[in-house]
C-alpha cells in the first residue's frame, strides 16, 4: 500500500461534469489499496474571475482583504469534490489550508509556507477516507488567510506529500506530462518520461509553465518524487525523481 497525494489543477475540475471524472480516477487510486490525500485548485478561471470583481470595486484593493477573497475558489472545489466522492459512494472529507495546518509567514499574496501540521487530514486517511485540501492557502501568525502567489497549489501539494511522508507526489494537468516543448504548439514534441529535479528548474526558470519553481524546489530539498500527467488520460506522464530512485518503485504509473 502506498500513500499518494493528488493535485487537480483548475482545468481539471473546470466544472462538475470533470469534478465527478475527477471522483472517479481518486476513487480508482484508492481501489488499488492506496491511501489518497487530494490538493486541488479553483476551478476553471475562477481565480481571475475573482480578481477581476475584486479591481471592478476597487483597482488597488487592500491585501489582506484580496487574500481573504483569493481563498474562495478552492473552498468551492474542495467541497464539490468531497461531495462527488459521496456521490460515487466513497468517502472524502474537504479542509481549507488553515484547517489542514499550512502555517505561513505574513506576506499577503505570496506568502511562504513555514510549516505543514496535517494532523486533520492524517486522521481522515487513517479511517481509510480520502482527504481533500485546499490548495494555494494557508494561515498565518495573526489568524489570517494567506495566498501562496501563482502556482501555489502545485508547492501546496508538494508540502502536503512531505509532511505526509507520501510516496509520491501525482501533479494532474491537461497535458500528458512534461514534453520538449508545448505539445499544443508544436506537434512533433516528445514526451519526456523522466527528468532530473535540476533540469526542471532550468525549464522553470526559461519559462516553462508546467510546474511551478518553488514547487520543484521544495520537492528537491525533500527528495520528493512528482509525477506529472493529463487527468484527461492515463499515459504514463513524466516522473520528475532523486538521484538513484528507480522509476519502478514509483507506485501508480499506470
Amino acid at each position: 500500500m502506498a500513500l499518494i497525494v493528488q493535485k487537480f489543477g483548475g482545468s481539471s475540475v473546470a466544472d462538475t461534469d470533470s469534478i465527478k471524472r475527477v471522483a472517479r480516477r481518486i476513487i480508482d487510486t484508492k481501489k488499488k489499496g492506496n491511501d489518497v490525500a487530494v490538493v486541488v485548485s479553483a476551478m476553471g478561471d475562477t481565480t481571475d474571475d475573482l480578481i477581476d470583481q475584486a479591481k471592478d470595486i476597487d483597482p488597488y484593493p487592500p491585501e489582506r482583504e484580496m487574500d481573504m477573497l483569493m481563498t474562495a475558489g478552492e473552498r468551492i472545489s474542495m467541497s464539490l469534490l468531497a461531495m462527488a466522492i459521496h456521490a460515487a459512494g466513497s468517502h472524502a472529507s474537504s479542509f481549507t489550508g488553515q484547517q489542514a495546518g499550512f502555517l505561513t509567514d505574513t506576506r499577503y499574496g505570496a506568502a511562504h509556507i513555514k510549516a505543514v501540521k496535517p494532523a486533520r487530514v492524517k486522521a481522515v486517511l487513517d479511517r481509510g477516507d480520502v482527504a481533500i485540501v485546499a490548495g494555494f492557502q494557508g494561515i498565518n501568525s495573526k489568524g489570517d488567510a494567506t495566498t501562496l502567489g501563482r502556482g501555489g497549489s502545485d508547492t501546496s501539494a508538494v508540502a502536503l506529500a512531505v509532511a505526509l511522508d507520501a510516496d509520491v507526489c501525482e501533479i494532474y494537468t491537461d497535458v500528458d506530462g512534461i514534453f520538449t516543448a508545448d505539445p499544443r504548439i508544436v506537434p512533433t514534441a516528445r514526451r519526456i518520461p523522466a527528468i532530473s529535479y535540476e533540469a526542471i528548474l532550468e525549464m522553470a526558470a526559461c519559462g516553462s509553465k508546467v510546474l511551478a519553481l518553488r514547487c520543484v524546489e521544495y520537492a528537491e530539498r525533500f527528495k520528493m518524487p512528482l509525477h506529472v500527467r493529463s487527468s484527461f488520460s492515463h499515459r504514463p506522464g513524466t516522473l520528475v525523481l532523486p538521484d538513484g530512485v528507480d522509476p519502478r518503485s514509483i507506485p501508480n504509473l499506470q
